[in-house]
């Protein structure tokens, strides 16, 4: 609901009141006499009921506006999150770009830059790495392909990250792809 429109319904509202307020009990022959006492109650009464329709009807507006709030700023945090979801696949590519071996470093060196400028623009949506190798595995985290038992390594040990994982503020939207020791 528009401002301008609220303006309006509080400004009926308050003719109406005013309107009850100036309104005079008009009493024909037929009518019995009513006392002043009963006069004054029906117009504070009907006017009780206008205050509390403009006072639901304020909160109704307030709640009515929290709510679009938290449905913008949900929409907005979905579309960067599908947006960096898909610039994943890039970069990882780039990853396995500057990983081939070159023989000539020009080459690299502006692939390099590509890189780091894409990760820095990722970065400032909120794109975290997640950190883990040598972490302890967590299924919330990580996603584990392959185990491996080696002597001297307590179980459950990250031992090789094979895709990098991210998340987004504390949100992960990919898990890493990890060995992980038994």
């Amino acid at each position: 609901m528009s401002k301008k429109k609220k303006d309006e319904i509080i400004e009926e509202v308050s003719e109406e009141i005013e309107d009850m307020e100036s309104e005079e009990i008009v009493e024909t022959e037929d009518e019995e006499v009513e006392t002043e006492e009963s006069q004054e109650e029906e117009p504070e009464e009907e006017k009780d009921d206008m205050n509390t329709k403009l006072l639901r009807l304020q909160a109704d507006f307030i709640n009515y506006k929290n709510r679009a709030d938290k449905e913008k700023t949900r929409i907005y945090s979905s579309a960067v999150e599908d947006v960096v979801c898909e610039m994943l696949t890039v970069l990882d590519n780039f990853e396995r770009a500057l990983e081939a071996p070159d023989d000539n470093g020009s080459f690299k060196e502006g692939v390099q830059m590509i890189f780091d400028q894409f990760k820095q623009t990722l970065e400032k949506r909120g794109l975290e790495e997640i950190d883990a190798l040598g972490a302890t595995f967590d299924p919330a985290m990580h996603h584990g392909v392959m185990s491996e038992e080696v002597e001297g390594t307590e179980a459950d040990i990250v031992l090789e990250v094979l895709q990098k994982g991210y998340k987004i503020k504390e949100k992960i939207i990919r898990p890493s792809m990890v060995k992980v020791s038994r």
